[in-house]
């Protein structure tokens, strides 16, 4: 493999961006893909996977190239290096990149992989925390966690069945495989840019994980119901609700950030779901209106999102110990609050892309021992573990009211 300077570059100033100015990875890849109208897929792919793989090993290669935060550009480069030499790939004579120790590089890169949080490329307190909580499942995750996520679509049953997209998609030379138990998923069978296809602009797919598939068909809904989907973002699951209704009932989404719900009307407008009403939540008055409404409320909760971690490299150097403390009081003060909305024998399902039991299992068992919670029951619940299942962690738990 030849490296190419205008792509290495490129690099080097998404990683400035993400380790020294605090910006998203994700954000920061749309805007580097735009850099230079020239690139050919294969370059865009280049430069997208290695600003990834180098969030996502930061810690690892940063012991490897000896080199310590905040990095200036020489860092940078030596941390490149190590990625370089890690792969086998042979590094030009650039004046960036110094005489790199390859033999010193592969046997620092030995002795590190002996150590989990080196080797799996984790901060202490993470790995301290995700060994107390997940106990010997612990390994197997982290290390799921830290592999490329798959890209997975969600037909749009408004407007297809699962299986004619999958034929469209071939004609645009797209190859997806069925996933067991996941009815209107397809993965596909190599990564590329589905965004540009037909059926996405004519509103036929969402990429949405097949974990997250599963909480809206959780929910139980059925047409003509109405739904309150309370923490509904740009509203992946929101267009799943839609679709699994057939269009028929009512769907209020709501979120406290404006923006996202701008974002999930016109992705509604595109997906052609017409039962969708956003609403931004300015305060309490807000949700006290809905109190005893709704036969369904999906709780999709702020959490850590570290059974994500795979699709947001970034977010094991963003996430601090203090806002585990304070998402965990705030998923217990939202599950109080927002099931209240749930009628007398209606249903509601409270949702994480977490990994962990204490945001999990544990909020819901405490919800249930509160004066509110003590008219609800658990149904069930499902723990999905990356390692386990191949796709995200995730949890869910379908509890009725009395």
């Amino acid at each position: 493999m030849r490296l190419h300077r205008n792509l290495v570059f490129a690099v080097i100033d998404g990683l400035n961006e993400i380790f020294n100015k605090g910006a998203y990875a994700d954000k920061v890849v749309q805007k580097l893909l735009k850099r230079d109208k020239r690139w050919g897929a294969r370059d865009r792919g280049f430069v997208a996977e290695t600003v990834y793989e180098i969030v996502r090993w930061k810690r690892l290669y940063a012991e490897i190239a000896e080199v310590k935060e905040p990095f200036n550009r020489d860092n940078l480069w030596r941390i490149f290096a190590v990625w370089a030499t890690l792969r086998g790939i042979p590094l030009p004579d650039w004046k960036q990149i110094e005489p790199t120790p390859t033999r010193r590089i592969k046997g620092k890169f030995d002795e590190l992989s002996k150590i989990r949080k080196f080797k799996e490329s984790i901060p202490d307190w993470m790995d301290e925390l995700g060994e107390q909580e997940l106990k010997k499942a612990w390994d197997q995750e982290i290390h799921a966690l830290n592999e490329q996520a798959p890209v997975i679509l969600r037909a749009n049953t408004l407007k297809i069945s699962r299986d004619k997209l999958r034929s469209i998609l071939e004609d645009e030379n797209i190859d997806t495989e069925f996933i067991k138990g996941h009815n209107d998923a397809l993965k596909l069978v190599e990564r590329t840019n589905v965004f540009s296809t037909e059926a996405f602009k004519n509103g036929m797919f969402e990429v949405q994980d097949a974990s997250s598939q599963l909480v809206a068909d959780y929910l139980d809904v059925q047409p003509g119901q109405r739904i309150v989907d309370t923490c509904a973002g740009a509203g992946g699951k929101t267009l799943h609700l839609a679709a699994l209704m057939q269009n028929k009932g009512q769907i209020i989404a709501m979120d406290i950030y404006e923006n996202k719900l701008k974002e999930l009307k016109r992705r509604a407008k595109r997906a052609g779901a017409h039962n969708i009403e956003p609403r931004v939540i300015t305060g309490t008055k807000d949700i006290k209106k809905l109190h005893g409404k709704a036969d369904r409320v999906l709780i999709d909760s702020p959490c850590s999102g570290l059974g994500i971690l795979r699709r947001n490299p970034d977010a094991k150097w963003k996430l601090q110990p203090e806002f585990l403390d304070n998402i965990r009081k705030t998923q217990s003060d939202i599950l109080e609050s927002y099931s209240k909305i749930v009628k007398s024998g209606g249903k509601l399902v409270y949702a994480t892309c977490s990994i962990l039991p204490s945001e999990n299992q544990d909020q819901v068992k405490k919800f249930l021992s509160t004066e509110i919670g003590q008219d609800f029951t658990l149904i069930k619940d499902k723990k999905i573990l990356a390692h386990k299942s191949g796709f995200d962690g995730f949890y869910m738990a379908l509890l009725e009211k009395k």
